[in-house]
């Protein structure tokens, strides 16, 4: 994980060197943002006893966007977003499908990309960079089965701790991924991307007394920006 956001810093050092090195017009746009997350927690219990498996759960993102095209097929993007995500718990024994349990987690997302792009009126582009983000809020959301199982469930099967515990740290950090295709046109562009997040930073505590070694998001998100030239 270390290598990847190494590489993206790597990226975004030489788009920010290309800006003095090339008689390239550069290109200012603004955009405005939306599209699905299907957010998913890689969670490693402290005991390898413990039985909890989590499955991605849809929910939305949307914000606003800065890109600046300094080359030929180089540029930055920054972006403000409000972005939910979270996780469903999986319950793979057959005696306990009925519950439902969800976690969401709601954040201020700063993603800065490095922008990659290939074409003219029509371009096809992949995007990297690191993403920082600022929890505002959890919640969870359960139905009467999982509750009334909860009560009773057996604890050296079932790993339990996480349930009610709010995420204990309000910053996160990890690296995006994502490539699409935007579309030019004499009303402004619409760049439609699939992207993907591996938050490094865990939202629990992971010392050898927590009940988890890892607590990492982990989202897979498309969005539809449509951007107009600034200047």
């Amino acid at each position: 994980m270390k290598k990847l956001l190494l590489i993206s810093l790597l990226l975004l050092s030489v788009s920010l060197q290309s800006y003095g090195q090339n008689k390239f017009t550069p290109e200012w746009n603004i955009g405005v943002g939306f599209g699905p997350t299907f957010s998913s927690m890689s969670i490693v219990p402290t005991s390898t006893k413990l039985n909890f498996k989590t499955q991605s759960m849809m929910q939305y993102q949307g914000g606003i966007s800065v890109r600046y095209i300094s080359d030929k097929n180089v540029g930055l993007i920054g972006e403000l977003n409000y972005s939910q995500m979270g996780w469903e718990t999986k319950f793979a024994d057959e005696t306990l499908v009925a519950n439902k349990h969800q976690h969401m987690l709601n954040y201020i997302s700063i993603p800065l990309l490095t922008h990659i792009y290939f074409g003219d009126k029509t371009r096809f582009f992949f995007n990297l960079g690191p993403q920082i983000g600022i929890l505002l809020s959890d919640k969870e959301k359960t139905n009467d089965a999982f509750d009334e199982w909860l009560v009773t469930a057996d604890t050296t099967v079932y790993s339990t701790d996480l349930y009610g515990l709010k995420a204990q740290k309000k910053i996160d950090y990890g690296i995006i991924a994502g490539m699409g295709v935007e579309i030019r046109t004499g009303i402004g562009n619409f760049a439609l991307e699939g992207r993907y997040y591996m938050g490094f930073g865990d939202i629990y505590n992971n010392k050898k007394q927590d009940p988890y070694s890892r607590s990492a998001n982990r989202v897979i998100s498309a969005k539809l920006t449509y951007y107009i030239k600034a200047f």
